[in-house]
């Protein structure tokens, strides 16, 4: 390696330049496609279906029905807000190909959204990554 380096240092620079360059590129559109199809924070709510709160309080799920328009099947989002701290309300349930939000709270942290058991708030349902 160190012949090559002594012979040829400017072809080593252009090849580790071109090796960052293009990691850093591959980085970026790998995060944009998250952001563009995978990111839960980026969903419309749509149409309110229910809204049940957490026996102790702290927390609400609300569920709403997205119509997808003509091409696309509806689908329910369900939004985590915090009743008692100062925080952002967030996505956590999606599914699609339904048109039922139902909610059942089976204790302070564990809601039932549909079939999906989630404990609040770290748990996320998103059919698109079973």
């Amino acid at each position: 390696m160190k012949r090559f380096i002594k012979k040829h240092p400017v072809g080593f620079t252009i090849t580790v330049s071109t090796i960052v360059v293009t990691a850093a590129v591959s980085w970026g559109i790998i995060a944009l496609m998250h952001w563009a199809f995978f990111d839960l924070d980026r969903l419309e709510p749509g149409e309110l279906i229910t809204e049940e709160t957490s026996p102790d309080g702290r927390y609400t799920v609300q569920t709403f029905l997205n119509n997808g328009g003509a091409t696309v099947d509806y689908a329910v989002l369900g939004v985590l807000t915090f009743n008692k701290k100062k925080r952002e309300a967030k996505n956590i349930y999606w599914d699609y190909h339904e048109e039922e939000g139902e909610v059942s709270w089976i204790d302070e942290e564990t809601v039932q959204i549909n079939d999906q058991v989630l404990h609040v708030p770290k748990d996320i349902y998103d059919y698109r990554r079973e």
